[in-house]
């Protein structure tokens, strides 16, 4: 027990923390924005994994990681648009376009790797790059803090920046308040001159370029290689941690954490005698408890609200 609790108190482990909420939060940040919009997007995990590959692919192609990089986010806010254009242009129901664009990443990345490379299962044959890790000045100095929160990759740190990018997006600009109305009454919106399909489309499309970054930093950044599903569920964490936050940008951040911090142990209890299948159930064991106290909380709340 001792060791245990010596590995989860120790730099390393908040280090580690820090790097595994990372896509977390660009899902559940993606999440939030497609909320706020009235959308039920679900497709931050098959959308993670059409930019994971595409940055891979593009990057050893041009020997570029920031070519691969850009390549990921523009398949990302594409993703976006063409979900948009299947719920609003031709009708679907937004559920099932989202399970689609989740089949597709899930087996279309595995089918177009097999083309390009002959290998199902991972790009390792791919001469991938990767995107650069940052040290912080001054505080890469501060024994402990420095080590903790400085040498992680730009995207880590580019995750923290987007919360409050969302955050003034969202609560400080004309557009932030169409999308909100939107979502909240598209009704009403479109009585007062707003165009619905447009707005939201330009939510969807935003979603899409946040869930590209994170497929970007999983392939680029926590690792330098694709392989089958390399999301592991991060993209449904990330709804989870939206939900939880009541669609809120910082409590989303919070929420994220809480998970990073879940996986980081998950991934600390490996290097231990523990059976590895109990041990890689951590993370959505976590999210199922957290989502049912969340809802739990919530219906208490909605019924001392309507006495």
């Amino acid at each position: 027990m001792d060791n245990i609790l010596d590995l989860i108190f120790s730099v390393s482990f908040v280090f580690s923390v820090l790097r595994l909420t990372t896509p977390i939060l660009f899902a559940a940040l993606s999440s939030v924005i497609s909320e706020r919009a009235g959308i039920g997007n679900i497709t931050m995990e098959g959308t993670m994994l059409i930019s994971a590959f595409t940055g891979v692919v593009v990057s050893a192609w041009t020997g570029s990681a920031w070519i691969g990089f850009l390549a990921a986010v523009v398949i990302g806010g594409l993703t976006g648009w063409l979900l948009s254009y299947i719920i609003f242009k031709l009708v679907v129901n937004d559920i099932l376009a989202g399970t689609a664009v989740n089949l597709i990443g899930s087996g279309g990345t595995v089918f177009f790797l097999f083309a390009l490379t002959g290998v199902r299962g991972i790009s390792t044959s791919l001469s991938s790059k990767v995107m650069p890790s940052v040290d912080i000045p001054v505080i890469k100095d501060i024994p402990i803090l420095g080590e903790m929160i400085s040498g992680h990759n730009l995207l880590t740190y580019l995750s923290f920046v987007a919360v409050f990018i969302i955050w003034y997006l969202l609560f400080k600009t004309s557009t932030g308040l169409r999308i909100r109305a939107v979502g909240e009454n598209p009704g009403a919106a479109e009585s007062v001159g707003i165009n619905v399909y447009k707005t939201k489309t330009i939510a969807l499309v935003i979603a899409g370029v946040l869930s590209g970054i994170g497929g970007a930093y999983m392939s680029m950044g926590y690792v330098s290689w694709f392989v089958k599903d390399i999301t592991a569920g991060r993209g449904w964490i990330g709804i989870a941690a939206a939900a939880m936050s009541g669609q809120h940008p910082v409590l989303a951040m919070v929420a994220s954490i809480l998970f990073g911090i879940a996986d980081a142990v998950a991934n600390t209890l490996q290097t231990i005698n523990l059976p590895s299948q109990l041990v890689l159930m951590i993370p959505y064991v976590v999210t199922l408890l957290a989502m049912s106290l969340y809802a739990y909380i919530d219906l208490k709340r909605k019924k001392r609200s309507s006495f």
